[in-house]
């Protein structure tokens, strides 16, 4: 007796159903598995060469900032492309953005950037000028060091698509006006990391 398209279409139906929890289940055990965690950063030392704000509304700036990443991941690398870096104070860059070179950083391990970010006649706002000076003159000055670009996971042989990254710290320095070299954080918690 010859089956009936009904039973033929409920036992595809059924395959493609089996086949479908089955792939679904792989892919949440590899997940689980290999589950990418996000970076860490924070922000170990500041230097300040220059913080001209006598030429108002531009601004040079010359500073050098040491970030420290680390990767959790104890299966997953983490490969960086296309990053840049500036320093933003109130929210308006202080300098131009900088390329910094594709980053590789291994399972379980920690690496330390220390780009030199300047540049002269950064146009900024009036408020933010004169915000510098004012806290220049206190003596602390609160920047962000923020860092864009794309980053992929990688286990094994597999990598992933390229997603973006948004990385910024917050730091408050102990700066007075005409001081040069390094100078103290007063306060540099975890940076905030966006994927």
């Amino acid at each position: 007796m010859a089956s009936s398209p009904r039973n033929t279409l409920r036992a595809l139906c059924t395959i493609v159903t089996i086949f479908l929890l089955l792939a679904g289940l792989a892919a949440l055990i590899v997940w689980l598995i290999y589950r990418p965690h996000k970076p860490q950063f924070t922000v170990a030392g500041a230097a300040i060469y220059d913080l001209n704000t006598t030429c108002p509304p531009f601004i040079s700036t010359s500073m050098q900032f040491t970030l420290v990443t680390r990767n959790p991941n104890r299966r997953v690398s983490i490969m960086y492309d296309k990053l840049t870096a500036y320093v933003s104070y109130r929210n308006q860059a202080l300098t131009p953005s900088l390329a910094l070179p594709p980053l590789y950083h291994a399972t379980k391990s920690t690496v330390a950037l220390s780009p030199v970010l300047g540049g002269a006649g950064v146009p900024v706002s009036v408020e933010v000028s004169n915000g510098l000076v004012m806290d220049e003159a206190y003596g602390v000055v609160a920047l962000s060091v923020v860092l864009l670009g794309r980053l992929r996971w990688k286990a094994g042989a597999i990598k992933t698509l390229r997603y973006g990254v948004y990385v910024k710290c917050d730091v408050w320095v102990g700066l007075k006006k005409g001081f040069v070299g390094q100078v103290p954080l007063l306060g540099s918690p975890k940076c905030k990391v966006d994927i």
